[in-house]
């Protein structure tokens, strides 16, 4: 799915209304509906008290429109104009118009502090109050009515986009921007949705098609795509009848050291069970009875130190290297860094302590393999990167150093982000459960298993990402986010794959 920029969604709104030979206001009337038919879905008609605040833009008349639904359905609705201005579209007034026809008590006017109704337990609040547009914070008392409807305990819906959130940057530490407990957003999820400083004030989300142009959605491009269930299926390649275990290549792991062998037999596995023909595992001298019995599938090679990697000498010809996971920072383990990199010439996948090695080592980023992936947490990251202000200026200086590189970066997170030198991929799978240890290294070696069946990199690491995600929410539906541990992550991959191959009959399926 694209997600779309405000300037790009403004512009299928002109192109919309003027290709269907509508008017903003039934587009707006059109808008409305699907909202009030989701709410109507969930509610049911039922006996609760629904407050709507409403600005006096279009999303003010989006709210208004929602209100004259619910009214019409016999909700009991309380409308409210949050009256920071003199100014009103035209839509808005149109809706205003048409809302007093179907009640007898008209909207309540707040000008100042002393306006704010009373907010309780168990109410319905819907924000309709800004929308996308917002380009400034909201002050003075805007800002306190925002705040009040955060302390109540109503329940919060924001239409499109919680008010106070900006399309393009990071509110103020100190800017008023509702917390809402979902969001109904139209045609298409907005960036801040997904970014960590913002993507709390959103709730849980939906998006709702409004039925925008196609062809203008079709045709304009994004750089930044939602890697749904229907996004991942297109990219997965079918298994031919007549393969062998050479057909699906032969992936190289190094790492581990003494008390993290753990590691590389977690992203061992995961390169197993994620569908590679052969693995051979890298491992110090330790931790050799540790994979050749936890993983017999696997084969083994040990450096000549017991503890730590010194010498990585193989003697294979590995269709892919994963590089990283429990290895350590010593100085003879970044010399068998540098001299691995130096002989190696397909991309690899670097985690954990590589990254960590090439954070301290500048010089070594200049030999990786082109289309590597490299696979950091956000620590990771700002040590390979630098430092950021935010979450805009973080993507801008990762894409610089894709470009730069000629990378892949994989940005671990709630939503995990996945870049190339364009374009950024935001993964829907996965869950709260699969922050426990391992989980990462699970990760490497199912982009790994991925890269070593020929996958392309980049779809490599963004099918990998999502693949990953999915095997830790079957899991957790069935055994709680609690229950879950990495291994089960790596071991639920086969059934993540039979979910990704079944059809695809709802829009927002994962």
């Amino acid at each position: 799915m694209k997600i779309f920029s405000a300037s790009q969604l403004k512009e299928a709104d002109e192109i919309t209304i003027k290709n269907q030979n509508i008017t903003s206001e039934e587009l707006m009337e059109r808008a409305a509906t699907t909202v009030f038919h989701e709410i109507h879905r969930r509610l049911q008609g039922a006996a609760i008290s629904v407050k709507i605040f409403c600005g006096i833009g279009n999303n003010g008349g989006d709210g208004l429109a929602i209100s004259r639904m619910l009214i019409e359905h016999g909700y009991q609705v309380k409308v409210f104009i949050v009256n920071y201005s003199e100014k009103r579209s035209e839509d808005f007034l149109a809706n205003y118009d048409r809302i007093k026809n179907v009640t007898r008590q008209w909207p309540e006017l707040i000008k100042k502090e002393e306006d704010f109704p009373d907010l309780n337990k168990g109410e319905f609040v819907i924000d309709a109050i800004f929308g996308i547009g917002l380009n400034r914070p909201i002050e003075g008392w805007m800002a306190r009515l925002i705040n009040h409807i955060n302390n109540s305990d109503a329940f919060v819906l924001a239409v499109d986009m919680p008010s106070g959130l900006f399309p393009d940057r990071i509110p103020g530490k100190n800017d008023a921007v509702i917390n809402a407990d979902f969001t109904l957003t139209f045609q298409s999820p907005k960036l801040v949705f997904f970014l960590p400083q913002t993507m709390d004030f959103v709730g849980d989300m939906q998006v709702l098609d409004i039925g925008l142009d196609q062809n203008y959605l079709a045709e304009t491009t994004t750089d930044i795509q939602l890697i749904r269930k229907a996004e991942a299926h297109q990219l997965y390649n079918p298994r031919k009848k007549n393969s062998h275990k050479g057909s699906y290549g032969h992936a190289l792991t190094i790492g581990g050291s003494y008390g993290k062998i753990g590691s590389i037999l977690l992203t061992s596995t995961a390169v197993l069970r994620t569908g590679a023909g052969l693995c051979t595992v890298f491992v110090p001298k330790c931790g050799y009875n540790v994979i050749q019995t936890g993983l017999p599938e696997a084969m083994v090679i040990t450096d000549e130190n017991f503890e730590m990697l010194t010498n990585i000498k193989t003697g294979l010809d590995a269709d892919v290297i994963c590089f990283g996971v429990g290895i350590g920072t010593s100085e003879e383990t970044v010399g068998a860094f540098k001299e691995l990199l130096e002989n190696t010439t397909k991309p690899m996948l670097i985690d954990a302590d590589g990254l960590n090695i090439l954070s301290k080592n500048n010089d070594l980023l200049e030999l990786l393999p082109e289309n590597s992936v490299l696979t950091p947490h956000p620590k990771e990251l700002q040590r390979l990167i630098g430092e950021w202000n935010d979450d805009f200026q973080k993507i801008d200086m990762v894409r610089k150093f894709c470009r730069q590189y000629k990378l892949i970066i994989v940005l671990k997170g709630a939503y995990t982000f996945t870049f190339d030198e364009n374009n950024m991929y935001i993964n829907t799978t996965g869950n709260p459960g699969m922050a426990t240890a391992g989980s990462g290294d699970v990760l490497s070696g199912v982009i790994t298993s991925l890269l070593s069946q020929k996958y392309d990199p980049l779809i490599a690491a963004v099918l990998g990402v999502y693949l990953h995600g999915r095997s830790g929410d079957i899991y957790a539906e069935e055994q709680s986010y609690e229950g879950l541990i990495s291994g089960d992550i790596a071991d639920n991959m086969g059934r993540a794959y039979n979910d990704l191959l079944r059809s695809n009959n709802s829009e927002n399926d994962k």
